[in-house]
């Protein structure tokens, strides 16, 4: 079977205090994947700035902006500028009261070519994303670039088989999640390791179950809570993955350019020997729609 490879780049990153340092670090990172040959560059959750929802407050809504706005201005120029496709990630301002988690795709003409709003909104301590964030309404539709159709989810979304299964079902040729996760410095090391681990396995088993290479760029490095407590360690960890889970390349805890190559044509050859979907008894799961089953 003939492979088509596509050249991918994870911008692996810690906050650099604003969204002027952020984006002037991400400009300097497409700069460098566009020059090793990346086509697609996955930029981690929120990259403007630090992850605000360690805390509730008013203020924190000002760092919010309209799609399009100044970020979506210059990523578009940023992508035009390298002939990639980019995926970012940013807090949507979309009326006054009214804002949400959205990753917005550009085309490598700078061109928009979709946006997706995140659809599982997490409430936990140091993760208080329901105080900001409105749930998706654009559903799990993948978007059509150059490069491909891409599902693009958000962070907590990757825990839910369901929303990589739609996305599957939808066409999407790889599954990509801005991310921004990390870990209580004061938890036991055990339970750091046992949060990664399973974090890694939630991308592998999408890889597996749905034949889809998977994409997850993460966040790096400490970063304190507005509250006094411990505040989160972000551990990186960034990872490509083949349509059967395997390791095509995955980052360390540092901020760092994770390029791969995936081969796209993989997924046809894998669904043929494992035919997942062909099998599915979609005649018996209307349960899935229940919160439920008493």
């Amino acid at each position: 079977m003939t492979t088509k490879l596509l050249s991918v780049a994870l911008i692996q990153e810690r906050n650099h205090g604003d969204a002027a340092a952020n984006l002037a670090i991400i400009e300097t990172r497409v700069a460098e994947a566009a020059r090793a040959g990346a086509k697609l560059v996955l930029l981690q959750e929120l990259h403007n700035g630090a992850y605000f929802c360690q805390h509730e407050s008013v203020d924190e809504f000002d760092l919010a902006e309209p799609i399009p706005g100044p970020s979506t201005a210059r990523l578009s120029a940023l992508a035009k500028q390298h002939g990639v496709v980019l995926v970012s990630s940013l807090f949507e301002k979309r009326a006054a009261g009214l804002y949400h988690n959205t990753a917005v795709v550009f085309d490598a003409d700078g061109s928009l070519a979709g946006k997706y709003r995140k659809m599982h909104i997490p409430d936990d301590p140091g993760f208080y994303e329901k105080f900001y964030f409105t749930p998706g309404d654009l559903g799990f539709t993948p978007i059509q670039t150059s490069v491909g159709k891409l599902g693009v989810l958000v962070c907590w979304d990757q825990w839910y088989p369901e929303a990589a299964r739609m996305m599957a079902l939808a066409g999407a040729e790889l599954l990509l999640y801005p991310t921004a996760i990390g870990w209580d410095p004061s938890d036991a090391q055990d339970e750091k390791t046992r949060q990664r681990d399973a974090w890694v396995l939630s991308h592998r088993g999408h890889a597996v179950a749905n034949g889809l290479p998977v994409l997850s760029c993460n966040r790096v490095g400490h970063e304190a809570s507005p509250l006094g407590a411990s505040g989160i360690d972000f551990w990186g960890n960034s990872i490509v993955l083949g349509p059967q889970g395997e390791v095509i390349a995955e980052a360390g805890t540092d901020a760092s350019l994770l390029l791969a190559k995936v081969d796209l044509q993989r997924s046809e050859h894998v669904r043929r020997i494992w035919p997942f979907l062909r099998d599915r008894r979609i005649d018996a799961y209307s349960d899935l729609t229940k919160r439920y089953r008493d």
